[in-house]
């Protein structure tokens, strides 16, 4: 994988401009706060971004994919002051769940989501590289 940034340009903070990678993709639905029983535990925004992103590390892991395999997230939330004025424990809950890889990320907000609880979706985008691919084809076979 190869983070993309011109020189010339300011570091990105917490995210990359771009990423180039090759191998298997992986393709995840936009991914809300709540449980497997898809009930919502919490309405607080941080701990349903944290629910979220730990649902898209365990489909990731379905494809043998691990959270540094990431390449793109887009976010869609409810409240771009609340992102904003929680940004630092958002960060945090981040790194308990993906560790600090930070893929090209996109934030969005809309007026609403599907699910009438939820304050955040986010879809991901995984390319697991092909050296990957075979090792995990390799212990399979075993």
């Amino acid at each position: 994988m190869e983070l993309l940034h011109p020189k010339h340009w300011r570091p990105a903070k917490g995210f990359a401009n771009g990423v180039a990678a090759q191998g298997r993709q992986v393709f995840v639905a936009g991914q809300v706060g709540w449980n497997a029983e898809q009930e919502f535990a919490s309405d607080d925004f941080v701990a349903q971004v944290e629910q979220a992103l730990g649902n898209i590390r365990e489909i990731l892991a379905q494809a043998g994919a691990l959270p540094e395999h990431l390449v793109r997230l887009t976010w869609y939330v409810t409240d771009k002051g609340e992102y904003l004025t929680r940004l630092k424990e958002v960060g945090q809950a981040y790194r308990r769940v993906m560790g600090r890889h930070f893929p090209a990320m996109t934030l969005v907000q809309v007026v609403a989501l599907l699910e009438e609880r939820a304050r955040v979706e986010i879809e991901a985008t995984a390319v697991i590289p092909t050296s990957a691919c075979g090792e995990a084809a390799q212990g399979a076979a075993r």
